[in-house]
């Protein structure tokens, strides 16, 4: 019997058992009633709703840190032929055609959306197949033109070869001239500016930084806190400048300090970085000692971690969660992203999220920050 029921019937009892003795016993407390002098808090029932008082956020909001469009070299290479407008209306969403012919459309909108086409060449991979006279100058960009035209094989290896220009650090100088940068930087700008419908829908400012040296791949996406008018007082960083994360950590205080703005930024797929994306005792950048300044930049910079999708879930491996039955969920353990180098064992625990979750705590003792908290 519920207590609070067993307490009201012996109430009850003694009530009707009053009626029938003498007053003197109607003085003494009846037993399973509580003194009315007793510890209020101890028996304080539940509120009415269980919301009043709170004080933390409790509404999620949907959205995507991670969308691609034709500025992207891999997704124009591939056949995406729609661009950020049409994304931010499909998030909103509205019905858009999609790259094959087929309408589309979200069963929900989104409430916001990041469009963080990689910055290595933002924009060129369209310019190219589209004849740009100015990137056509170039020996290299024209054969890339004219094996688009050509289709098929062709076509397929070419992208392949624009990716691999990147990644390597082979990229003709005139795909990295900052006045061409700087002007698809503001083309996109203002497509989110328009998009961006404060309440209602946030089209945020972002891009991605696609580190990849020796096919290792340690790709970020910057965000942006920023309207329009902070964000392109500086083009995005790029790998033409360094493949270092730590690099691109210095330019986002540089933006800061520079623009009074807010960014932040998150890896994803450390599955295929082959063991270098949560390191715990060694740089990967520099082969030295970890140190407490880069654990520091790394928490400074670093809060999120995209931890899944399509290249393969970053949470945990198999190997590292041997008793959880859903870590083999969407699992790609083949090598590294250009598949140069296959993966060996030893690479996983420094590859997923929840096992540096719990090497970082470690490291806070060591280093003083924890870098993957």
């Amino acid at each position: 019997m519920n207590k609070t029921l067993r307490v009201t019937v012996a109430a009850l009892a003694m009530t009707a058992v009053s009626l029938l003795v003498p007053l003197t016993i109607q003085a003494q407390d009846p037993v399973g009633l509580v003194p009315t002098d007793a510890d209020a808090a101890a028996i304080k029932a539940p509120g009415y709703s269980p919301y009043a008082g709170r004080s933390f956020p409790t509404q999620v909001f949907w959205g995507d840190t991670h969308v691609h469009t034709n500025n992207s070299l891999d997704a124009r290479g591939f056949g995406v032929i729609i661009g950020p407008e049409e994304a931010f209306r499909f998030a909103r969403g509205e019905e858009v055609m999609s790259s094959g012919g087929e309408p589309f459309k979200l069963r929900r909108p989104l409430d916001w959306l990041v469009v963080a086409d990689h910055s290595d060449g933002m924009g060129a991979m369209k310019e190219i197949i589209a004849g740009n006279p100015r990137l056509l100058a170039d020996p290299t960009v024209r054969g890339w033109h004219n094996a688009f035209k050509a289709g098929g094989e062709e076509a397929f290896a070419a992208t392949m070869e624009v990716i691999n220009a990147f990644a390597l650090g082979n990229t003709p100088e005139v795909v990295l001239d900052v006045d061409f940068q700087q002007t698809v930087w503001d083309e996109y700008i203002e497509i989110a500016e328009r998009f961006n419908d404060p309440g209602r829908f946030t089209a945020m400012i972002g891009y991605e930084w696609t580190s990849t040296e020796d096919g290792n791949n340690l790709h970020r996406n910057v965000l942006y806190r920023d309207d329009g008018d902070v964000a392109r007082r500086m083009v995005p960083y790029t790998t033409a400048e360094s493949f270092n994360p730590e690099e691109l950590w210095k330019w986002m205080a540089r933006y800061e300090e520079a623009t009074g703005g807010r960014v932040l930024t998150l890896a994803h797929n450390g599955n295929m970085s082959n063991g270098i994306m949560f390191p715990v005792e060694t740089n990967p950048a520099t082969g030295q000692p970890l140190t407490g300044d880069y654990a520091a930049q790394r928490a400074r910079w670093e809060p999120l971690y995209e931890v899944t999708q399509i290249k393969g879930d970053g949470e945990t491996h198999p190997m590292l969660s041997p008793t959880d039955e859903f870590a083999d969920f969407e699992t790609l353990q083949l090598g590294n992203l250009n598949l140069t180098v296959v993966k060996e064992d030893w690479m996983l625990q420094y590859e997923y999220a929840r096992q540096a979750l719990k090497d970082g705590l470690k490291m806070e003792g060591d280093l003083g920050t924890n870098p993957y908290k």
